[in-house]
């Protein structure tokens, strides 16, 4: 036995496994081309900014939303030669907000090595080479050691 219930703005359907058995005769609505919340990419037909957009990843809602768009609206209204060059004071705050919540807008420290895994740490160890104490302005990089201690190092023809 399928039956609706309302609960504030949710309406809630049950329905039983015949219910879902049976085709469809639900009649699709046409997309209303106004709705501002529709799918409509980043900018709005009448070239309002789209908040809700998921192309801004979340950016416009949390603690520094309204900072974000401050700063998004200045640099897409901007009308200076250098596009958002005034719009600096409204970044610089936006910045200053995220710095305050680094768990929910993490910083890229461009300073940081990448990782190291057991992979890149071999690949290093096989590349590595030693240089023998010649002229460093004529030094050539050094040959891998030979196999058998017996074998006597060989030194490269000097040019003059």
């Amino acid at each position: 036995m399928s039956y609706c219930k309302q609960e504030g703005k949710d309406k809630i359907i049950f329905v039983t496994k015949e219910d879902h058995e049976a085709p469809s005769n639900a009649e699709l609505v046409a997309d209303d081309p106004n709705d501002p919340y529709e799918d409509h990419g980043l900018i709005l037909p009448n070239g309002d900014i789209n908040w809700n957009c998921p192309c801004l990843g979340g950016m416009a809602s949390g603690p520094c939303g309204q900072q974000f768009k401050e700063a998004f609206s200045c640099f897409h209204y901007s009308k200076e030669e250098v596009k958002g060059s005034d719009c600096v004071e409204n970044f610089r705050n936006m910045q200053e907000c995220m710095q305050r919540y680094p768990e929910l807008y993490p910083q890229e420290d461009d300073n940081e090595p990448p990782k190291q895994t057991a992979e890149t740490d071999e690949a290093a160890a096989s590349t590595t080479t030693t240089t023998t104490d010649t002229d460093s302005a004529s030094a050539a990089p050094a040959e891998p050691a030979p196999a058998s201690e017996e074998t006597a190092p060989t030194a490269s023809p000097s040019t003059s």
